[in-house]
């Protein structure tokens, strides 16, 4: 691999930016990051915003399982630097390899945003059309389903209402009085 593609294969998306994380640059730049974090934090006017550097939660180094400490977790979040931030590193880590490093992280962006523009556009006017077209048959599909649903709905409503009156009539309804057999010897007297 040469450097750009070293580089591009520290290149991440996090939250729908291209980024490069602190430990990744620091590597490249031949610093600790603490270093590398220390010089930011001095500077950190120059790169306010999250078009230039933010710290990335440890649900997002979860999802693309970065380094880790001894202790097994990150100590610290790190810094996701966008392409501004990566060009505003420049100005704060003034050595000469920063400077080469620097030149070869702008290039590997730059390769990216061409690969991005050379790729075909799905979204013709007759896919838009298509789509719209699916989206009706759906639509159509659903309001069939619902109503079919509201007329079994309606059914089963009906037939509870029934059930409710027929019990209600049973209740209301005082049992008929039998006259009970008498058990026993019955003598010819009684008959």
């Amino acid at each position: 691999m040469n450097e750009i593609q070293t580089i591009q294969s520290k290149i991440y998306e996090i939250r729908g930016q291209r980024v490069m994380l602190d430990f990744d640059l620091a590597a490249a730049y031949g610093v600790e990051t603490a270093q590398l974090k220390r010089q930011v934090r001095r500077n950190i006017e120059r790169f306010e915003g999250e078009d230039f550097m933010f710290e990335v939660t440890p649900d997002e180094i979860m999802r693309c399982q970065f380094g880790t400490s001894s202790w097994g977790g990150r100590r610290y979040n790190a810094f996701a630097f966008t392409e501004l931030g990566v060009a505003m590193l420049s100005s704060v880590l003034r050595s000469a390899a920063a400077i080469k490093v620097n030149r070869d992280i702008m290039r590997a962006f730059v390769e990216f945003r061409h690969l991005a523009s050379s790729l075909p556009l799905s979204n013709t006017a007759a896919d838009v059309a298509q789509l719209r077209k699916d989206f009706e048959e759906l639509k159509l599909d659903i309001e069939d389903i619902l109503h079919d649903q509201n007329d079994i709905n309606e059914s089963t409503r009906m037939q509870i209402d029934a059930i409710s009156t027929a019990l209600a009539e049973l209740q209301s309804k005082e049992p008929r009085q039998k006259p009970h057999r008498r058990i026993g010897f019955i003598k010819d007297e009684e008959k």
